[in-house]
């Protein structure tokens, strides 16, 4: 055990006090840092199942289509039933020439008197026949009894069954295990057709079988029966005719086994197409999801960081490049933040200024009161209480103006646009101006509309009527007596401008973009201080751009200044 060191000393760079390890402060915020990425890498990090719920859908969903698909391939009925069919056709035509030879080598008799097969002539025959091919041949007499079964062999001992052995092949254990899931998943196939069972007695007659039975009328009979162990046996007989009687009955069956294994071969085929098919599909869906799903949960995941986090750090990953659903919605989401964020710096810099806008004339209101309890002089408190009254109708012009601006944003989204003459608005505004400030000895008025037209925009009229008003409040008051306040109006290709000049002292050269903000006065000289908050010109531009639009001031080369209106035309 190690002892503990002494006060003041160091161990491995740390200092020890008490017998206690005190981190330096490079080391504390060293360790701080590392807790503060650890804990955004935890954030950051996917939560959830390994495989997203969209990656799931979209993988069930290109696995499932497929799976019908290959379902459907497997079944494989009309495929069967097709070469059930031509096996009959290939078994009546052998069964037809087994029939038409022993009509012409085993018949004994002569045609005036009555004919019949000779047993031991057909035994030998059909057993000669059978050895040319693996089809079952039984031949029945005129009278339904057995005469001769290929598989049976005569002898000294009885009658021997022949039975073909099947050949011997080595086969895999996978072989094995595919074959039984095979016939498993074949036997859960529904069948197109249900077929009796093939039943055989040991004392066969041919009425124990309907196509011979058939055959021995005259007739060409065919059946198809199922086997207790899976597949079908099939059966064909035709009559043995001599001169149009009927000797006997050919019978020949065969098992489908080679059908059976035609089918299992095309399965199998089917099966590793579907296997190539299967992995390059679940691949395929993984990517495509890949692409889909990724991108998605990092914009998600960058979205709850930006509302989780006191700074700006947070940026939303950009997608733009990808020029597709993805890249928009990472365009869209990286704008709305950016938006977000300058809505946010803009009512910041709002309530600053208001703020600042408004602690002016509280200060001044506050020392006039402090002062007016101790003067004693009425003329004086009369003078001090004019300026508690002009304090308190500049605060309230004031907080009117900034609650109109602060209702502003609101109002222009949700509001509904409508089609707005601008002909006849500015018509109207002059004829008010013209009623009123003409009389009283101000500026004159002039209108110069170039177009004949309507000059319609799609917007709002009262907060239109608004932005030209202050426009043109603004070129009366800086105006000199005498002077001309000239509006002008013209369609400019989608554009609809409009203009509003006077004959003032025109705008300070460095001040033509700084009057539009907020709480900025530039007043004539001799004008009343505290007449006018600064924020017309700034709500002006908010209107106009709010109708994308723009707005802004130059100096007229003969004098004056002339503000320009740009709106897109309806």
């Amino acid at each position: 055990m190690d002892s503990p060191l002494p006060s003041g000393l160091k161990r491995d760079g740390v200092l020890v006090a008490r017998g206690r390890a005190v981190e330096p402060a490079a080391a504390k915020q060293v360790r701080r840092g590392r807790a503060r990425a650890r804990a955004i890498r935890r954030a950051l990090k996917p939560r959830g199942p390994w495989i997203s719920k969209l990656t799931a859908r979209v993988l069930a969903l290109n696995v499932l289509a497929l799976l019908i698909l290959v379902g459907g391939l497997l079944f494989l009925g009309q495929y069967e039933e097709r070469l059930i069919q031509s096996e009959l056709e290939s078994m009546r035509t052998e069964a037809l020439i087994f029939a038409g030879g022993l009509a012409e080598g085993a018949v004994v008799g002569s045609p005036n008197d009555r004919q019949a097969l000779d047993p031991e002539l057909s035994r030998q025959m059909v057993r000669r026949l059978f050895e040319t091919t693996d089809t079952r041949t039984r031949l029945f007499g005129e009278d339904g009894s057995l005469i001769a079964d290929s598989r049976m062999l005569g002898g000294r001992g009885g009658l021997v069954e022949i039975v073909p052995l099947q050949p011997v092949v080595e086969r895999s254990r996978l072989r094995d295990t595919f074959d039984t899931v095979y016939a498993w998943v074949t036997d859960q196939l529904p069948e197109r057709k249900r077929w009796p069972v093939y039943q055989e007695d040991e004392s066969q007659e041919a009425g124990d079988y309907a196509p011979a039975v058939r055959a021995l009328r005259g007739s060409i009979g065919q059946k198809v029966w199922s086997r207790e162990g899976g597949g079908q046996i099939l059966g064909v007989a035709v009559p043995v005719q001599r001169l149009r009687a009927v000797l006997g009955a050919v019978m020949m069956t065969r098992d489908t086994s080679r059908i059976d294994r035609s089918i299992q071969s095309l399965r199998e085929d089917i099966l590793k197409i579907f296997g190539v098919s299967f992995a390059v599909t679940v691949l395929m869906s993984l990517y495509l999801a890949g692409t889909i799903t990724r991108p998605i949960r990092r914009l998600a995941l960058a979205a709850e960081q930006v509302r989780r986090s006191h700074g700006r750090q947070q940026v939303i990953p950009d997608f733009t490049h990808r020029k597709d659903e993805i890249g928009d919605l990472s365009a869209a989401l990286r704008d709305m933040t950016a938006a977000i964020w300058a809505r946010m710096d803009a009512i910041e810099r709002f309530a600053a200024d208001v703020s600042h806008e408004i602690k002016n004339p509280l200060s001044s209101l506050r020392s006039a009161v402090e002062t007016v309890s101790r003067v004693k002089d009425p003329d004086q408190q009369r003078r001090l209480m004019a300026i508690i009254v002009e304090d308190v109708q500049r605060l309230d012009r004031l907080i009117t103006d900034i609650s109109d601006a602060s209702r502003l944003d609101s109002e222009l989204s949700r509001a509904e646009t409508e089609l707005v003459d601008l002909r006849q608005m500015l018509e109207m505004l002059l004829d008010l101006y013209r009623a009123t400030t003409e009389v009283e000895g101000g500026p004159a008025f002039t209108l110069t509309i170039e177009d004949d037209g309507p000059l319609e925009v799609l917007g709002l009229e009262g907060r239109l009527v608004q932005v030209f008003r202050n426009l043109i409040t603004n070129a009366v008051s800086f105006s000199p007596p005498g002077g001309v306040v000239a509006l002008a109006a013209r369609r400019i290709g989608k554009i609809v401008e409009v203009t509003v000049e006077d004959d003032g002292p025109g705008i300070p050269p460095s001040k033509l973009e700084a009057i539009f903000d907020r709480f900025y006065t530039e007043r004539p000289a001799g004008e009343k201080f505290g007449t006018h908050s600064g924020l017309g010109l700034a709500i002006s531009r908010q209107i106009v751009e709010a109708h994308r639009g723009r707005i802004f001031a130059e100096n007229r080369s003969q004098g004056g200044a002339r503000f320009t209106v740009h709106i897109p035309a309806a």
